[in-house]
């Protein structure tokens, strides 16, 4: 292939499909390469099945509310786990099947094999070297492993290999209280495992110290949890030995959750002339992808700015958009968001807690304990904080280990990108018994902490002080 392409894509993932999707729409002259197995992270070893485990593991723990809700013999159940892993990476084939069916039809467009970059119009792969006018790098990201770590052969898994098991032993250990940690830690015990998990002093993404209190509780009511302390892992006779601090345990095997890093090694970086970070990553702008001032563009988890699939989908459109175009477009980004699926939902949207300044905001919560809708469907556990400016009311942002959070994020997500008001939020309706009247509760409580208002707020009514109708 001798021509000089209109652009190279590196990487098909999210962001390089998503990039993909746009380029196509303007050029046929394109390469897209990839380096491993076709198919996104997502739904190869990411949010599908882990979603798909987790749900197997959340029907099997309904059983323990059988008894409250009148329902007899929930203790004669058992989990054939070999049959739901079966059903994960059968599900999991079909997730992946529908991303690699985008790029079976490219014929020699699409290419196998590892890519180092020559220069910003320039790279080598598979012993040949191919020219473009732009560059989209949308490499992706790989576990967070310790190379000592290494020398555990079989008895450590990540998500790259933990959906690939024929079954799961007896004791497993979680190393890494991140989205990914918390979630797998959970599901993994309530699969009937006898599970130890080890983490820092932070539990999936959250910053406020009484959400993460919450969560923490709750989470070791259903498995220890020990934080705090850096996890030591060396290979004994029965198994692993993890010892952090003053624990030790000895597991069957590790499943190391420490997040994952950008795959940018021996990709060639330095060769674009700019300078990098400490961690070898060039300065790309998140509002264009551009790379510094190069006909470069880097999105997805290669960039770890935000590695999340809606993050990384939106990246590549702004990638494969600017890289058509002789001027790149600055693009204004969603309303953060980030949700990790535990029981309750953890969730965080907007402005994160430790971002705000406490002398500038009112906080407004709620406890779930109570609240008449969650103790109906025996989901009345759990705290959602939101925060709000503390002149204008403006919602600012949110943080929650709570039931339905995962909706309730959305909700708030949609009213901080319209910057809407706390009051704004009051006046609109929230249907009883639901849910979202915990929000409202927690709104109220932000209300009363703010100047009023002289508009009519028909949200200042108040309460009936009955707990079926709060």
């Amino acid at each position: 292939m001798n021509e000089i392409l209109d652009v190279i894509i590196v990487g098909a993932g999210s962001a390089g499909l998503s990039a993909l999707r746009e380029v196509r729409k303007y050029t046929q002259h394109f390469v897209i390469i990839n380096d491993g197995p076709w198919g996104t992270v997502c739904a190869r070893v990411g949010c599908m099945p882990s979603k798909t485990l987790i749900e197997a593991a959340n029907a099997f723990h309904r059983r323990g509310t059988f008894e409250e809700f009148g329902i007899r013999g929930g203790d004669q159940l058992t989990l054939d786990i070999p049959a739901v892993l079966r059903r994960v990476r059968r599900l999991r084939d079909d997730f992946v099947a529908s991303t690699v069916k985008t790029t079976e039809e490219l014929g020699e467009r699409a290419i196998s094999g590892r890519v180092r970059l020559l220069a910003p119009d320039r790279l080598e792969v598979n012993g040949t070297e191919l020219r473009a006018h732009k560059i989209i790098i949308a490499t992706g990201s790989r576990p967070v492993v310790p190379a000592p770590w290494n020398a555990l052969g079989n008895r450590l898994l990540t998500t790259d290999t933990l959906f690939e098991q024929e079954t799961l032993p007896a004791r497993m250990a979680v190393v890494g209280m991140g989205p990914i940690g918390a979630e797998m830690a959970q599901a993994l015990s309530r699969l009937g495992i006898q599970v130890a998990a080890f983490g820092g002093k932070a539990i999936a993404g959250l910053t406020d110290p009484q959400v993460i209190a919450v969560a923490a509780d709750l989470f070791k009511k259903e498995f220890p949890l020990h934080m705090g302390e850096k996890a030591e892992l060396s290979l004994v006779k029965d198994g692993v030995q993890v010892r952090a601090g003053s624990i030790e345990v000895v597991v069957d095997c590790v499943l190391a959750a420490l997040g994952r890093r950008p795959n940018i090694g021996n990709l060639g970086l330095e060769t674009l002339g700019v300078s990098l970070d400490e961690h070898g990553m060039p300065p790309v702008n998140p509002g264009t992808m551009q790379v510094a001032d190069l006909p470069v563009f880097m999105a997805g988890d290669a960039n770890d700015q935000a590695p999340l699939l809606h993050e990384a989908a939106d990246e590549g459109y702004i990638a494969g958009l600017n890289a058509m175009r002789s001027h790149p477009i600055c693009f204004t980004r969603r309303t953060p968001l980030a949700i990790v699926f535990t029981d309750p939902d953890i969730a965080v949207v907007g402005s994160r807690f430790e971002a705000l300044d406490p002398a500038k905001i009112v906080v407004g919560e709620v406890h779930f304990d109570r609240q008449g809708r969650a103790r109906a469907g025996q989901r009345n556990k759990g705290i959602q904080r939101l925060y709000a400016d503390a002149v204008s009311g403006k919602l600012l942002g949110a943080e929650m280990c709570a039931p339905a959070g995962e909706h309730m994020a959305h909700l708030l997500a949609l009213a901080i990108d319209r910057s809407l008001t706390v009051q704004q939020l009051l006046r609109l309706p929230f249907y009883h018994p639901v849910l979202e009247e915990g929000l409202r509760t927690a709104l109220r409580a932000l209300a009363v902490q703010l100047p009023s208002v002289n508009e009519s707020d028909l949200s200042m009514c108040g309460a009936y002080n009955t707990e079926a109708l709060d």
